[in-house]
């Protein structure tokens, strides 16, 4: 009997147990009173809890977003100038665009 294989999106490979294997898990694992499998119903009364209680990570979602991703074309020397200024580059372009926008109208 040939075994089933699960490619996942990264490229690791898995190999599934067989039928028989997998009766072979089962049986052991309810043996265990100690790793004892959830039934339907414990899974069903199942609460998923983040972080043990605690916050999430990350900063709060906000009611209206902030700021949006975007993609720009820019040539090869001003991308460079802005990015040798350091950390924050694209804080400081945001305020230049800023500034842009309130003296020049729309």
């Amino acid at each position: 009997m040939s075994r089933t294989t699960v490619k996942t999106r990264y490229g690791r490979v898995f190999e599934l147990p067989t039928d028989e294997e997998d009766a072979k898990i089962h049986a052991a694992a309810m043996a265990d009173p100690d790793a004892r499998p959830y039934t339907d119903e414990e899974w069903a009364e199942a609460v998923p809890r983040l972080r043990f209680g605690r916050p999430p990570i990350g900063r709060p979602p906000y009611e209206e977003p902030r700021k949006a991703p975007v993609t720009i074309r820019l040539d090869v020397d001003v991308l460079a100038a802005l990015r040798a200024t350091g950390k924050g580059w694209q804080t400081r372009v945001n305020d230049a665009m800023r500034e842009w926008v309130k003296t020049h109208a729309a």
